[in-house]
């Protein structure tokens, strides 16, 4: 434990710098905003601000997309709740300072069937997972793990499903398909919600619990951010399973449960605790195994693998600063979240009333330069587009693309884990057959006489 307080010192002298904190602030901010913002979530925005993490130090670039990532799970209760409960962030980080070396210490044994079993659950979950049916799940996985094969194949090197298309030969453009799928395609579907807000524009008052609400939150917000810490490390969780479990463990213990859906403190601090309890705790599989539990989350797979890291049970000790380091900044981002929504609440909520369409033109154009900003090619960009139209006809199909994006993740580590498993067995299945082949037979047991 003293080993893990050190270690974890050290994440905080790196996440503390000039540079680390700025990110992490802006990471911050950006998620607040689209958690107040309808229309927009985590998954669209690190989409779109992806090629803008290019020239940054990944530390900086994963501190960054990581804020907008628990950031925005912070930020969507603002407009429904006037003092936003985040849960007990010290324990949160804790959690994962605490479990993050055993399980890599773990998967450090793994060989590549035990990733390939790995994988194949992270592929499950995300079936389980899945808002739409389980054929249109794994129908969207199947075509993910289709688009991940495209290119040079990894044992031969010739090109497969290219189509005679150099551009191809390296594999589909992570960012323009996350671009395009999630980014534009989003911001498309949006307008086409007729919806009305209605914005309160009324005064607000004290925006500072009192003692008697801290109270009877404290409890609740402890045991929200246990489950959502139990649900954010175990492969297959996430933030809304979490939610929906903390929500109906508090109704289940209550003295009076008719009191949940009227307003009682323990409905709204618990769910909030753990769905920013699980956001934060879901780094543990992908830092220590390389298994996203999410869309998000393997967009941060993505994002880690542009800039040349490899998340996996040798992160930690290959690449202290950028674990450590990580962990200590979602302790700071915390702590800017509360200094960010509190004093500035209404703020946010005033926020709502700005018109989407203004919002869309912007994002567009956005995307393009990102797009092709990170190869300087008109090719990505079409691609962008491509994925627009795909990623618009799975909407109006009610076909969820985020097993599209896991499948596209964990595609080629399957492949490569799977292929190196079937080899070893082909070798001893080979082994075996020669030993019972009468010539050679023969042959071993003079050898073995002499």
């Amino acid at each position: 434990m003293m080993d893990v307080f050190s270690l974890l010192g050290h994440g905080f002298v790196v996440a503390a710098t000039p540079a680390n904190l700025f990110f992490c602030l802006v990471g911050a901010v950006c998620g607040t905003l689209i958690g107040v913002l309808p229309g927009l979530g985590p998954v669209a925005t690190i989409s779109l601000l992806l090629p803008a993490t290019f020239a940054l130090d990944p530390l900086a670039a994963i501190i960054m997309l990581s804020g907008i990532y628990y950031g925005a799970q912070y930020g969507g209760s603002t407009t429904a709740i006037l003092v936003n409960i985040p849960g007990e962030s010290t324990s949160v980080v804790m959690a994962i300072a605490v479990a993050g070396p055993p399980l890599a210490l773990m998967t450090q044994k793994f060989a590549s069937p035990d990733y390939f079993s790995l994988m194949v659950l992270g592929l499950v979950s995300a079936v389980v997972l899945a808002n739409s049916s389980v054929f249109r799940a794994i129908s969207m996985i199947l075509l993910g793990l289709l688009l991940g094969m495209v290119g040079m194949d990894i044992n031969t090197g010739e090109a497969r499903m290219t189509f005679g298309l150099v551009e191809l030969s390296d594999g589909i453009n992570f960012v323009a398909l996350v671009m395009g799928l999630f980014g534009v395609a989003e911001v498309i579907a949006n307008l086409e919600d007729v919806s009305v807000r209605i914005v309160n524009h009324s005064r607000i008052g004290s925006i500072w619990p009192t003692f008697k609400v801290l109270k009877g939150a404290w409890g609740a917000v402890m045991r929200g951010t246990l489950v959502g810490t139990i649900f954010g490390i175990l492969p297959g969780g996430g933030a809304t399973i979490a939610s929906f479990s903390a929500y109906a463990l508090e109704k289940r213990i209550a003295r009076d449960p008719s009191r949940f859906g009227n307003g009682a403190i323990e409905g709204v601090a618990a769910p909030e605790s753990a769905n920013n309890a699980a956001a934060q705790t879901s780094f543990v599989p992908l830092l220590t195994m390389g298994i996203p539990t999410s869309a998000t989350m393997a967009l941060m797979v993505g994002a880690l693998t542009l800039h040349g890291i490899a998340p996996g049970p040798m992160i930690i000790s290959r690449q202290p600063d950028l674990f450590w380091g990580l962990i200590a900044s979602m302790f700071l981002g915390n702590a800017m979240l509360v200094i960010i929504n509190l004093p500035m609440i209404g703020i946010w909520v005033r926020l709502l009333a700005v018109p989407y369409r203004i919002l869309f033109l912007a994002i567009v154009v956005i995307c393009a330069i990102g797009v092709f900003s990170v190869n300087n090619s008109s090719f990505d960009v079409y691609m962008t587009i491509g994925f627009t139209l795909l990623g618009y006809i799975l909407r109006k199909l009610d076909a969820e693309p985020a097993p599209l994006l896991m499948g596209f993740v964990l595609g080629p580590m399957v492949e490569e884990n799977f292929r190196l498993s079937l080899t070893l067995l082909v070798l001893s299945a080979a082994l075996l057959i020669s030993i019972a082949m009468p010539s050679i037979g023969k042959r071993r047991t003079e050898v073995f006489q002499e």
